[in-house]
């Protein structure tokens, strides 16, 4: 199913999501999971130390919804990154491995390991990785990302949302 021709509301909505050349999106990006995950992990290293979220209050200030939300943080829970506690004084709270994790971890916690093509996984994944010309690009790539993703904690990004944002002057 490609792309329909301009004109209407419904043909446009088709062209920006299939785009031009008539194919869904794109394979190389992130679940709207791990989107969700590192979203709450920020929101909760930007609370006060012992300071627990609200599931309700936190599915708001991300934009998640808040049963897709709960899912989420149980596999941060699992992962050992928040614990949730219920009751009236309840809520999740983000343990200080999860303040230390860095986005890449985060990715882990939720999707397992990934790579950017199957040539990348361990053991006999691909049988042209020796002779095949594309395998050093998929290399330095699946490094290039792992970098940037592993440069950057929960800490780090929670910090910034706390700065005071500079403020435009109209002149």
């Amino acid at each position: 199913m490609g792309p329909k021709k301009a004109g209407n509301r419904a043909s446009a909505v088709t062209e920006e999501a299939w785009g031009a050349t008539g194919r869904k999106g794109s394979a190389m990006q992130l679940t709207r999971e791990v989107d969700y995950a590192v979203r709450a992990m920020i929101y909760l290293a930007a609370r006060a130390e012992n300071d627990r979220g609200q599931l309700i209050e936190m599915a708001e200030a991300i934009d998640a919804p808040k049963s897709f939300l709960s899912k989420v943080l149980q596999s941060l829970c699992r992962a050992g990154l928040v614990i949730s506690q219920r009751g009236s004084t309840g809520g999740f709270l983000i343990l200080p491995e999860g303040r230390k994790a860095t986005i890449a971890s985060i990715c882990e916690a939720i999707e397992g390991p990934w790579n950017l093509n199957v040539c990348l996984t361990p053991g006999n994944s691909c049988s042209r990785k020796g002779v095949c010309p594309a395998h050093p690009v998929w290399v330095a790539a699946q490094q290039a990302l792992l970098e940037v993703l592993r440069a950057h904690t929960v800490q780090e990004l929670a910090a910034q949302t706390l700065r005071p944002r500079p403020q435009l002057i109209s002149l």
